[in-house]
């Protein structure tokens, strides 16, 4: 950042040959730098400029001929965007810098929260031509929240729509106080020439296709006047010497190393956010002075929560090489040759190839990840450019490597050392609330499917695996179509399973609906040892929630009491068979009031049967009624959304409870809705909402399903 005032010197800061896997020893020089932004902003071409501007590349490569360092899953290049967390690591000026390239669709949020996990700093990236979505104005807040150091990078400043200024305001307007712009674009017939320094009042020119300085034409004069007042004001404002405002509106001068110095005391504190831009071959090294300068160093960043296994917090851990050893597993993949690679964060101590460390994973068991506690031996050290794997001597206190092979360590793991066992906390992870079933194409894609699956689990936290015992069916709880389809895609190209969609059976209940007596009659005598058993049932439902009530009620012993307990597990039985449409029943008592046994045919199996020909009987002669699952859903939305979402909720047979505000430009809508009407709500709430609404869900009850509902169930039941 010193430089934007300077001199902003010409220094590529080049790592050396590209390959060259870049070290640093101390974590005063490393900076751990995440991009954000919507799809199609232009992170992965941001990432490659910076590379090719450092030198780690040759070339910069392009999203659309699929050779960009960051986009190499097969996936990426045939659907040209990112959907996995990259890392591609270069040098500027001694610094090394851990570029965590993140997806910017909302499907791969996962991969995006674990680059905000892993990183120090956030470089926020708008496009000059489409502007902010509302996740990007999610993850904005986020990161406010957490007081996460942040600079703006409006990218494609020399596209045809491009319009700077306005997407500046807009910035402005969304993300707040703190926003401003240290260059201004000089744009000469949709072509970008160069950049304006706003505090060195320069014009650095790049249409020769190198960097020279010069001063900026007359016809700048107002512009660069009024963009660098605001600039500086807003740079007093967050200054520690309270007297430099009533310098400045007193017409003092103030020296500019003394602005540069406060700019970048602000920006690593997290309170003031400077915007720069982008073009083809612009703005790269200011960025990389930016990021440098500007953005904190682990040592400035504080560390997550560490806890021992009893979750007993642990103070006194710092970002210390010497220190004992706490890292993170951030991202986990599966790669078909060398096996499981887990990138890690490393927060404190050193890791080494071959030494020991204690694996912990807790507090995911819901979406699949037990919890456990293992020693495992760390192999191979790798420093990570893209699909690149390049041998590293180590990974200290602040820096990111790659361990390959670590069998048990998953997404979320902490690495720690064997005496000393720790645990992180974990990082926030949004549910999944998209349910898609699938079943094997083969018996051998049957055969291999389990350990492809639990591969899957291991390596995405927003993944669920749920085997529902009720439908028979197997669920992949996602996080939206684009993540399913991107699941479905490795388990058919990484692990060779075929699977298919099949239609999402929603459990369902039954339920008697009105009284009735029924007769069980289990006679069969054909020689010999026959089957003989009689009982007499009264069928009543109760309340929902009233479970199932069996009462014996039987007077001079009719039926034998060793032949009682029987019945009630026949009856048990039948009941979770059903009697409509092979769905469990609930809230029925059943009493026992009459029968006859045999002194040798009556058996423990025959009135077992007789017990469930009596509910069936029962079922024939009142209407047996089907329950749905209903749930009570928490819909958080901007409050232009609000009327659409209340509109659609009853579309959907749901009932609205109530709203209430929630911060500013927000409402959360309660309301109870019945499962089979929101098994898609996530795809349909994000296109309502323009990607900004997320919800909650949990079961509430059941209650009847309506009849002309009921009956197409029953009709295509099994």
């Amino acid at each position: 950042m010193r430089e934007a005032v300077v001199a902003e010197k010409n220094t590529g800061g080049a790592a050396g040959a590209a390959g060259r896997a870049p070290t640093a020893d101390r974590a005063d020089a490393i900076r751990n730098v995440v991009l954000v932004g919507h799809s199609g902003a232009g992170k992965t071409t941001l990432a490659e400029q910076l590379l090719a501007a450092t030198g780690t590349v040759q070339r910069a490569g392009r999203v659309e001929d699929g050779n960009t360092v960051s986009d190499f899953d097969e996936v990426e290049v045939r659907q040209q965007r990112s959907v996995n967390l990259a890392v591609a690591p270069l040098v500027h000026n001694g610094i090394k810098i851990n570029l965590l390239d993140t997806p910017g669709y909302a499907d791969f949020v996962g991969d995006l929260r674990a680059g905000l996990r892993a990183a120090d700093a956030a470089l926020f990236v708008v496009s000059a031509s489409e502007g902010i979505d509302g996740l990007t104005q999610m993850l904005w807040e986020e990161c406010s929240q957490v007081g996460m150091p942040r600079a703006v990078v409006i990218t494609k400043i020399d596209h045809q729509r491009a319009d700077f200024d306005e997407v500046l305001t807009t910035c402005q307007d969304v993300f707040g106080d703190g926003v401003a712009p240290l260059y201004l674009p000089v744009i000469t017939n949709g072509h970008v020439n160069g950049l304006i320094g706003l505090l060195s009042q320069k014009f650095y020119n790049y249409a020769t296709g190198t960097r020279t300085e010069k001063e900026p034409g007359a016809e700048y004069a107002a512009q660069i006047e009024e963009r660098r007042g605001e600039l500086i004001e807003g740079i007093i404002q967050e200054s520690e010497d309270e007297s430099l405002m009533e310098r400045y509106l007193e017409g003092e001068p103030i020296d500019t190393k003394v602005l540069v110095e406060d700019l970048e005391k602000a920006v690593a504190r997290g309170s003031f956010y400077p915007v720069l831009c982008s073009g083809l071959g612009v703005g790269a090294q200011e960025i990389l002075e930016i990021m440098t300068q500007g953005f904190p160093s682990p040592l400035e960043h504080p560390l997550p929560e560490i806890t021992d296994l009893s979750g007993k917090p642990v103070k006194g851990i710092a970002c210390d090489p010497d220190g004992p050893l706490v890292a993170e597993v951030v991202k986990t993949t599966s790669d078909p040759y060398v096996g499981r690679i887990s990138l890690v964060r490393v927060f404190s101590g050193t890791l080494r190839p071959d030494m020991t460390v204690h694996v912990s994973g807790h507090g995911l068991a819901d979406r699949g990840h037990e919890d456990h506690d293992v020693d495992e031996r760390i192999g191979t050290l790798t420093c990570p450019l893209g699909k690149q794997q390049r041998p590293a001597a180590k990974g200290v206190a602040g820096d990111i490597v790659a361990v390959a092979k670590l069998s048990r360590a998953e997404t979320g793991d902490t690495l720690s050392e064997v005496d000393q066992p720790l645990l992180m906390t974990a990082w926030a992870m949004p549910d999944p609330l998209l349910p898609v079933a699938i079943r094997a194409k083969s018996k051998a894609d049957e055969d291999k499917l389990s350990q492809a699956l639990a591969r899957l689990v291991a390596e995405d936290p927003t993944l669920r695996l749920e085997n529902n015992a009720e439908t028979r069916q197997l669920v992949l709880w996602c996080m939206g179509e684009a993540h399913t389809d991107v699941l479905l895609d490795r388990l058919s190209k990484r692990h060779g399973v075929e699977v298919e969609r099949v239609e999402l059976r929603v459990p369902l209940r039954e339920t008697f609906g009105g009284r009735c007596q029924a007769m069980g009659r289990n006679v069969k005598q054909t020689g010999g040892h026959g089957q003989y058993a009689i009982c007499h049932l009264e069928v009543e439902p109760l309340p929902s929630g009233g479970g199932f009530e069996f009462v014996d009620k039987i007077v001079g012993g009719v039926v034998p009491r060793q032949f009682i307990p029987s019945v009630e597990k026949g009856v048990r039985a039948q009941m979770e068979r059903g009697v409509v449409a092979g769905y469990p029943m609930v809230d029925v008592r059943v009493t026992l009031y009459d029968g006859k046994a045999h002194s040798v045919d009556s058996s423990d199996m025959a009135f077992q049967i007789a017990g469930q020909l009596a509910l069936k009987e029962a079922a024939a002669k009142v209407p047996t009624l089907l329950l749905e699952p209903v749930d009570e859903l928490s819909v958080l939305v901007a409050d232009d959304y609000v009327g659409s979402v209340m509109s659609d909720l009853s579309s959907r047979r749901g009932r609205v409870l109530g709203t209430e505000p929630v911060g500013t430009g927000r409402t959360l809508v309660k309301a109870e809705v019945p499962e089979l009407e929101i098994t898609r709500y996530a795809i349909d709430l994000r296109s309502m909402s323009h990607g900004t609404g997320t919800f909650q869900r949990s079961f509430l009850r059941y209650e009847p399903l309506p009849p002309n509902l009921a009956s197409k169930v029953a009709a295509t039941a099994d």
